[in-house]
């Protein structure tokens, strides 16, 4: 073994023995604190209380070794980082994977051996304990009698008592006994006091008992049967009533002896399999007896009906057509007594089947813990070797916090999923399973995590594999080098002008609506005149970096907005699907499209809020109060999410719009003449064309309004058809005011393509001052109607929708959807009113 193996062992042995030393006397304490009403009182002599300890002690291995695993692997690996160990191995090539290869030898085989000791001692430990528990209670049952509990002190024979007083316990208050007989079921004999008084010795064979002003109730039946059905009743009040009970066949109790031996917990994986293979045998063959007895019940075959068949023929009417009219009412009579009797057996015999139902899963349950219990102590070890590694904390402190933390989620989920098993409301086998299996993917997280040299939880990478998949990362800038040639009218120009007005370029090419091209051209010549590229960047004239920042933080925005939205759209159409398959029945289905979209849900909200914070970091980028925005988000953000989405990417366009053609001082406005038509007609054209596609919009959704009018008519829904005619025609008027407007700017660009032939340089003088803000309001004023059509296309969804929920019965979705389409409505016209302003 090598030194550095022997010196981690050595180090994580130390820690190991230590935390499992203090961990088992924590434990063994606190059985003697749940056991302590059934020793004390007892005369129990001291070897027959620490043998009582000795049979209890292996039981507790089970819950004391994956805690000695985990918080001896957290401190150790914590200590080892907080101590700059880790890093020296590192920096000699040693990867935390070779530190942990001599401690995963150890532990696989701590966990082989925590099988073998699962599987033959905690059996045996378990025969023993529950054996002597049982022995124990024997002795002196006068002196068992615990407050607020029933307490059997011999056969038939149960007391309670809210509270016991005096030096030894004797007097007693609000006094409960149920007293029953051998050879009659039940208890029929009920005694209640106030107050009572054990008189008898604490080492007396007789328990005498003294009961004050209480009373005394008896429906035990009577044998004969005309008596018996009169059901009598006696009660009688008593100032004072003394009871006599024999305890002297209870007396001489052998501690030693062994009377059960097949309790599930006392078994071997060997006996477990043959007892769950003997219940699952013997429960079949009582189900098929159950049935037998059943059928049999029915008396169907005293009937001795039959009816005469024709092989080549189906009958398809009903069956029991094929009979006369007295068959039938035999028939019918043997058919409802027959249902009233079953009804009767099958409700009184599925307690006795639930209570072997119960008894077969505890078995299964017992038998898988013993398999799961080794492994577990393996994936705990590779939870708390990383962990440690990750935070960076030995001791008893942290290691401590996070490690009980940690074990109490494991611990918790193996009893819930446990508890659910016993009755068959979850599979048995998986429930074993269940705690360990969801430490496995974190054990992998983690030591993923650390073995990358990473963060305990970095939020930005959450992401990432759904932006891969949905394909919304931003494709990053292509710089290109391209430069006009120099026989060019463009190069000619770009050429005339002086350093200062170059660099300008170089620098805020955007604000003067030039392309790349420009700025590569622009630096080009710079070059040729002494002033090189390094010279530029130095200076801060290469880039506008304040810009270019900006750019960066909105792409960052882009992406977990789109995200959001992506997964608020699957959300909610996953959540409405199966709201609406399980109202038609189909609940198996629905669930699963439910629970699939409350997690993609979620998802959305941890999008929602990354996307919130990089809006945030943005906002203080351009020096602007974003308390606006978080109110939208408060509000808006997570139940309209589909409107937030596009209100925050319209302003953020805007915002940066203001800063690319905003950041142009006086002197460095530049005279273009040559190429002012082409830079007014560029913006002109885009708006043209968005007014045509605007305008094909608005006529698709009169058509379409055309075609709900008669779906509504052909439904007798007259108030909708006559309000899709009416939107209908208003679609179809913003449709012919859209063409106007197209028209009309194609006539100004005409005016002004002739006044730049006629009066050239007055356009040029002019040009440098306006054509920012022309480009800029053009831009906005686009971006306007595109939401105002977009949202109102959205309204006419949630009407659709409107529909679909009351179909389906769900009038608080539908009630929901009609008011999120009138809000979208409203929203719609205010954009189209604040375009037409612009």
């Amino acid at each position: 073994m090598k030194i550095l193996d022997r010196y981690i062992l050595t180090s994580y042995l130390k820690t190991f023995i230590s935390v499992f030393v203090i961990l088992m006397l924590i434990f063994v304490l606190q059985a003697i604190w749940l056991y302590i009403k059934e020793l004390a009182g007892k005369d129990l002599d001291v070897a027959t209380v620490l043998k009582f300890l000795f049979y209890i002690t292996p039981t507790l291995i089970p819950l004391i070794l994956p805690l000695t695993i985990l918080l001896s692997s957290i401190m150790v690996f914590g200590n080892f980082a907080e101590n700059y160990e880790f890093a020296a191995m590192k920096s000699t090539g040693i990867s935390l994977q070779r530190a942990m290869a001599s401690l995963s030898v150890f532990i696989v085989f701590l966990s082989i051996t925590t099988f073998f000791f699962s599987n033959n001692i905690i059996p045996r430990a378990e025969y023993e304990s529950y054996n002597l528990r049982k022995n124990i209670a024997k002795v002196k049952p006068a002196m068992a009698i615990a407050e607020g509990q029933f307490n059997q002190i011999v056969e038939n024979f149960n007391i309670k008592v809210a509270k016991k007083t005096g030096d030894r316990g004797q007097f007693l208050e609000d006094v409960v006994i149920h007293k029953g007989q051998a050879k009659k079921p039940g208890n029929h004999v009920t005694i209640i006091a106030q107050t009572g008084e054990l008189v008898s010795a604490e080492d007396s064979d007789v328990l005498k008992l003294i009961l004050f002003d209480g009373y005394y109730y008896n429906d035990t039946p009577p044998n004969k049967h005309k008596e018996k059905v009169k059901k009598p009743f006696v009660r009688s009040k008593f100032k004072k009533y003394t009871m006599n009970i024999d305890l002297s066949q209870l007396g001489g109790v052998d501690l030693d002896e062994k009377n059960t031996d097949n309790k599930y917990t006392m078994l071997a994986i060997g006996d477990l399999k043959y007892t769950t293979d003997s219940l699952i045998l013997e429960r079949k063959k009582e189900f098929d007896k159950f049935g037998t007895t059943l059928y049999n019940r029915t008396n169907i075959a005293t009937l001795n009906l039959s009816v005469e068949t024709k092989k080549d023929t189906i009958y398809t009417k009903n069956i029991i057509d094929l009979f006369n009219t007295k068959q039938k009412v035999q028939l019918l009579d043997y058919a409802i007594n027959a249902a009233t009797s079953t009804k009767q057996i099958v409700t009184a015999k599925e307690s006795n089947i639930k209570g072997k139902t119960i008894w077969l899963n505890r078995h299964i349950i017992a038998l898988h813990e013993k398999f799961a219990l080794a492994i577990a102590c393996i994936i705990l070890f590779f939870v708390g070797a990383p962990l440690g590694a990750l935070i960076r904390k030995g001791g008893l402190g942290l290691p401590m916090v996070i490690a009980i933390v940690i074990f109490l989620s494991y611990h918790f989920i193996g009893i819930f999923a446990k508890n659910s098993a016993r009755d068959g409301s979850f599979n048995p086998a998986l429930a074993s399973w269940f705690s360990t299996l969801i430490m496995l993917p974190l054990s992998i997280y983690l030591t993923s995590r650390a073995t990358k040299d990473r963060g305990l939880l970095e939020t930005d990478g959450l992401l990432e594999p759904l932006k891969k998949f949905f394909k919304i990362k931003t494709k990053k800038t292509e710089f290109s080098t391209r430069v006009f040639n120099v026989n060019s009218n463009d190069y000619d120009i770009i050429k005339k002008l002086d350093d200062n007005k170059l660099i300008a370029i170089v620098k805020n090419y955007r604000d003067f609506g030039y392309t790349v091209e420009h700025k590569n051209t622009a630096i080009s010549i710079l070059t040729s005149r002494g002033i090189t590229r390094q010279e530029l960047k130095m200076a801060g004239h290469l880039n506008n970096d304040f810009f270019e920042e900006a750019k960066t933080l909105r792409n960052d925005y882009a992406e977990d907005s789109k995200l959001a939205l992506i997964l608020y759209s699957i959300g909610l159409v996953l959540i409405l699907g199966g709201r609406i398959l399980i109202n038609n029945k189909l609940s198996a289905a629905g669930n699963t499209l439910f629970v699939i979209g409350i997690i993609a849900f979620l998802i959305f909200i941890f999008a929602l809020t990354k996307s919130f914070s990089k809006h945030t970091n943005l906002y203080k980028h351009l020096g602007k109060n974003n308390s606006i925005n978080g109110v939208l988000f408060a509000i808006v953000g997570l139940p309209l999410y589909f409107i937030f989405y596009f209100i925050q990417k319209k302003q953020i366009k805007k915002d940066l719009n203001a800063i690319e053609f905003g950041n142009t001082s006086n002197s460095e406005k530049i005279n273009k003449s040559e190429t002012v038509k082409s830079i007014i007609k560029t913006p002109i054209n885009q708006e043209q064309k968005s007014l045509i596609k605007a305008a094909i919009g608005t006529l698709i959704l009169a058509i379409l309004f055309v075609v709900l009018h008669f779906v509504f008519a052909n439904n007798k829904l007259a108030h909708y058809a006559s309000a899709s005619v009416q939107l209908s025609i208003i679609s179809f008027i913003i449709s012919i005011f859209y063409l106007i407007k197209n028209m009309q700017i194609k006539k100004n660009v005409s005016t002004i393509e002739y006044n730049n032939n006629s009066d050239q340089e007055t356009i040029n003088e002019s040009k440098s001052n306006v054509n920012s803000t022309i480009t800029f309001v053009k831009k906005e004023n686009k971006y306007l109607i595109k939401s105002s059509i977009g949202i109102f296309i959205l309204a006419i969804l949630l009407v659709v929708l409107h529909f679909v929920f009351t179909n389906n019965m769900l009038p608080h979705y539908a009630s929901a959807a009609m008011q999120l389409s009138i809000i979208s409505f409203i929203i719609s016209i205010f954009y189209f009113i604040k375009s037409k302003l612009k």
